[in-house]
């Protein structure tokens, strides 16, 4: 039963992801076919900013339910947040340090997608 129950709550979380992702890629799409190549690629790179730290964090966070994995349930959340905050901090570093990114496209689309978690109420029915 814990199984089916860690695979239920991860999948909820891949769901918030993948519209994550929709969202970057459009977000990307629309940078590029109004500014070009450069505004595009920061789009997207702020967009993988968000989602591939996300991801992630539902994978580690999920890894474990149940009453008597409760401990594990805890200790998962915390590994899964604290990768994805190092995630986050090193994606960042590369897309400014390594990467030829322009600042506005990518937090506007970092930022588009990290209001998605925040609305997930809004689009996804809860069972």
């Amino acid at each position: 039963m814990s199984k089916v129950l860690a695979r239920r709550g991860r999948w909820s979380a891949y769901r918030i992801v993948l519209l994550q992702a929709a969202i970057a890629g459009g977000t990307s799409i629309f940078f590029f076919a109004l500014w070009g190549a450069q505004y595009g690629f920061s789009a997207l790179a702020g967009g993988l900013i968000a989602v591939l730290p996300n991801f992630v964090f539902a994978t580690l966070a999920f890894s474990h339910a149940g009453a008597r994995a409760s401990r594990k349930v805890v200790w998962s959340f915390f590994l899964g947040e604290a990768v994805k905050l190092l995630l986050t901090i090193v994606l960042f570093a590369c897309a400014f340090g390594l990467l030829n990114t322009s600042f506005m496209p990518l937090f506007i689309s970092y930022l588009l997608a990290l209001l998605i978690p925040w609305t997930a109420p809004l689009y996804f029915k809860q069972n």
